[in-house]
């Protein structure tokens, strides 16, 4: 698989998204998340994924203007937080968050949680967004293909795309496939499992075949799965070294491997018993 920094996907309605982003979640507000998105901009990110509920859209809309990109050029993702869903609180809560990143749409709204409050209001208010053109593509986190099915049998739109945990110690393969028979893109957040498996002896061998760090390896396998990495990171270094992935190919066999360490072991939320 030919991939490079630039690389994108076609979503399903068009609109082209970056394969490689940066996360921005747990990076504090006030310079901090500035900074590691100048950091990113400077690395040839161009996807950004914030939140309202990590509370630094403010910086993340600055580091942007700061850069001088064109707007065009630049992939900004934000998200609805369950505290916000219904119709009409889901509208409220977008143009607050658009007011926060300073800009006059985004490239990405997510539904960040299924749980919480009334998630079919909260997508039938996306859509009318997405409509109103504030909006690039509309999609959804954290949902299993019941919440999924859900929102295809009430709404008009499908979903283009869902954010979710995966990584070889998550291999979802299920919903994976899923989500590629619908055309619904899976986006995958912290794909490093938070440095908890980077000592894996297992991934520590693959790694070691190609030269590279445990992190490079795991988000080359996410993208050869034609999944879009989102790696969060603050430092120059971590934000570099992690899009430092173009320059090898990680083989059939490694990447059967690294499929097979699959063990349901999660680093963050599960969604599996929401209703």
């Amino acid at each position: 698989m030919r991939l490079d920094i630039g690389s994108t996907v076609e979503l399903n309605n068009g609109v082209r998204m970056p394969m490689l982003g940066l996360g921005v979640w747990r990076i504090p507000t006030g310079g901090k998340a500035k900074e590691a998105v100048l950091h990113a901009f400077a690395a040839g990110y161009r996807l950004i994924d914030t939140a309202m509920m990590y509370a630094n859209e403010v910086d993340v809309g600055a580091a942007f203007r700061e850069s001088g990109l064109p707007r065009k050029d630049v992939f900004i993702t934000t998200k609805l937080w369950k505290q916000h869903q219904g119709f009409e609180r889901a509208t409220r809560a977008f143009e607050r968050s658009l007011k926060n990143l300073g800009l006059d749409y985004v490239d990405l709204y997510l539904i960040h949680w299924p749980g919480g409050g009334d998630r079919i209001g909260s997508w039938k208010a996306m859509e009318k967004l997405y409509e109103e053109g504030k909006c690039r593509a509309i999609g959804v986190s954290n949902f299993t293909t019941d919440h999924l099915d859900e929102l295809q049998e009430k709404c008009r739109q499908v979903p283009s795309v869902n954010q979710v945990e995966f990584h070889p110690f998550l291999y979802q393969a299920d919903l994976l496939r899923y989500c590629r028979d619908r055309g619904i893109q899976l986006e995958a957040y912290s794909p490093l499992t938070h440095a908890e498996k980077l000592r894996d002896p297992r991934l520590l061998t693959v790694a070691g075949r190609y030269h590279k760090t445990p992190a490079q390896v795991l988000i080359r396998w996410g993208l050869q799965h034609q999944v879009v990495e989102i790696p969060k990171s603050s430092h120059l270094e971590r934000i570099q070294e992690n899009a430092d992935v173009f320059d090898f190919c990680l083989s059939e066999e490694d990447m059967s491997y690294l499929n097979r360490m699959s063990e349901g072991a999660r680093v963050s939320w599960d969604p599996t018993d929401v209703l």
